[in-house]
């Protein structure tokens, strides 16, 4: 057939012909419209998608405990110790049972009507609902998508239809449906699709929600083709007329883990009329931050039926995890924490530009009590700050700045600062400001790590000095990253130094030994760049091989331990090795004959 030979077009390409024909044939009148989510070529049994289900080799191995998931969240997350530990348990327990029952699945046996541990999170704006569920996620390197409640309505009706979410996880797997099958979906602003008492009719975009979760939060097969969708059933025929079969594809969420969030405005009313209740004498509510805490972690399955949700839809989130509000201090903390990502993103923004900042303590004592005024929680941190440093981020790029430090003089005045660096020397004037800032960045880094040197050193399987630490917290105040990340870096920068002891002996026929502060003074050099690996192995084979193998045709010895000292001194390092061996031979003499062979050649 004709066909045959051809390209058969693509989806894009058909959508466009038919377009075209309807316009001809109805002058505009009739035009075709795409949905928004339509099937994705990885998702439909495309070529792409059959590429990336051969090639996807990526799987959950999960062997964590809520303890090593607690102090993985401590790092980022300031106060919510209920919370983290609630989530770190039953995440962790979770993902547990999905490994046993993949490991022994005759001994773990197939529960009929087995509870999934989904989780509802309660807690007002800006506390970190959101922030910690992405965390989790990137720990367990698990697919996560994120939906906002209110824009889908019950299945057949206008709106975005909740299975959605579904599809969408595997596209976030790319296209790998088993990994997806074990991925988190997490739904913000559930409470803003509690059912209302005073309405006549269908509630499509509330109850009818709620309805549409009931199964995928337990367990049902979900077709990764989207129905009434043209794009998919063209896709679809385009892959029977390429294979000859049709192939039904469906992404199973069994142990899809279902999270879900709120601010429940009200709900602490709703708490509180039930204990006054069922208490004599019980007096009249206190309205006020701890009062108000106390009560939403009394909630239960009867208040939330009573705020508007389903009793059905509650029974399937078992699990509940209550978040604190955020007082000032809370915030305070949250700006000295060296992984919030608010102050590093800062330091980014400025970074694009070439100009380093450093914060004054000060300066973030003011923020946070700024933020706290706007009653946003940690998202009024960001307004804050930007407010704050906006117009330094406009002017300087275009002067001559490259070294900010931030302080309290600073903001109070700013069209007088920016006015004083416009003029020359003014970044000689800044700098002993940003240098001391620096060391304070360095203190506070080293104190950080040092209250935190069990869980840090388990973590990154690495016995963490005080040379170490330090190293640490002079490279993240060089560098824009937060302190896991400097201490994987360091680590992967040691492990490779290490790998110079074998390089060492395969290339030149000796055995070296690295001393710790050997390794620490190259990974210095490492990361602040100024030499590669290569280069470090090649200069260490320049200023030791002949002199070591002088040492070894004196004293037959093939072993060397080499200091920080050998290192910065290589010529002494060998002068001390001869002279120990004996006075048989004129050190200087042998050196000088060894290295006139060839010194630094090779």
């Amino acid at each position: 057939m004709k066909f045959q030979n051809e390209k058969i077009p693509s989806p894009k390409e058909l959508e466009k012909e038919i377009g075209e024909f309807l316009a001809k044939k109805f002058g505009g009148e009739v035009k075709i419209v795409s949905p928004g989510r339509f099937a994705h070529p990885s998702l439909d049994g495309g070529p792409e998608g059959e590429a990336r289900q051969e090639s996807a080799g990526k799987r959950i191995n999960f062997d964590m405990k809520p303890r090593d998931l607690v102090d993985y969240l401590d790092q980022y997350i300031v106060r919510q110790d209920s919370a983290k530990a609630i989530l770190a348990t039953k995440i962790c327990t979770h993902f547990n049972r999905i490994r046993r029952r993949q490991v022994a699945p005759g001994e773990s046996g197939e529960l009929v009507g087995g509870i999934k541990n989904n989780i509802l999170m309660i807690g007002p704006t800006g506390v970190g609902k959101t922030y910690m569920i992405r965390l989790i996620a990137k720990k367990l390197g698990v697919p996560l998508i994120k939906g906002d409640a209110t824009k889908f309505s019950e299945t057949g009706y206008v709106g975005g239809d909740v299975e959605d979410l579904v599809r969408d996880l595997v596209r976030e797997a790319d296209g790998d449906i088993e990994l997806a099958e074990n991925g988190i979906i997490y739904i913000d602003e559930i409470d803003k699709i509690a059912g209302s008492q005073n309405l006549i009719g269908a509630d499509v975009s509330r109850s009818g929600v709620q309805r549409a979760l009931l199964k995928p939060m337990e367990e049902t097969e979900v077709e990764l083709k989207v129905p009434h969708d043209p794009i998919s059933m063209m896709q679809e025929i385009e892959r029977f007329r390429r294979t000859g079969k049709r192939e039904r594809r469906a992404i199973n969420t069994r142990n899809i883990l279902f999270i879900v969030s709120g601010a429940f405005g009200g709900l602490n009313e709703i708490i509180g009329k039930r204990v006054q209740n069922s208490r004599i004498g019980f007096g009249a509510p206190v309205r006020d931050e701890a009062r108000e805490a106390e009560l939403l972690r009394k909630v239960s399955a009867e208040d939330l039926v009573a705020f508007g949700f389903e009793s059905e839809f509650i029974g399937r989130l078992p699990v509940i995890a209550v978040m604190d509000r955020l007082s000032e201090s809370d915030l305070f903390e949250i700006l000295k924490n060296p992984n919030n990502p608010v102050i590093l993103s800062k330091k980014l923004d400025f970074d694009a530009y070439g100009i380093r900042v450093k914060f004054e303590e000060a300066v973030l004592g003011a923020l946070a009590r700024a933020a706290y005024s706007e009653n946003t929680g940690a998202r009024g941190l960001v307004s804050a700050i930007e407010k704050a440093l906006i117009r330094f981020e406009t002017h300087l790029p275009s002067g001559d700045i490259r070294r900010l430090p931030i302080t309290e003089a600073l903001l109070r005045d700013p069209e007088k600062a920016l006015d004083e660096m416009a003029s020359p020397g003014a970044q000689a004037a800044l700098d002993p400001i940003f240098e001391r800032l620096g060391e304070e960045e360095v203190r506070a880094i080293r104190g950080y790590i040092s209250q935190r040197l069990v869980p840090l050193s388990r973590k990154h399987n690495l016995t963490l000095t005080p040379a170490m630490m330090d190293l640490m917290a002079e490279f993240y105040a060089n560098r824009i990253m937060d302190v896991g990340l400097v201490i994987q870096t360091l680590k992967e920068h040691c492990d490779e130094i290490k790998k110079t002891e074998l390089h060492f002996y395969k290339n030149h026929d000796l055995n070296i030994v690295l001393e710790e502060e050997a390794i620490l003074h190259l990974a210095r050099r490492l990361m602040r760049r100024s030499a590669s690996m290569e280069e470090l192995r090649r200069q260490l084979a320049a200023d030791l091989q002949f002199g070591l193998k002088l040492v070894r045709e004196r004293t037959g010895r093939n072993r060397f331990y080499i200091t920080r000292a050998a290192l910065e001194n290589p010529d002494g390092f060998i002068r001390d090795l001869l002279e120990s061996a004996g006075p048989a031979v004129d050190p200087a003499d042998e050196t000088a004959r060894a290295t006139s062979r060839d010194p630094r050649a090779e």
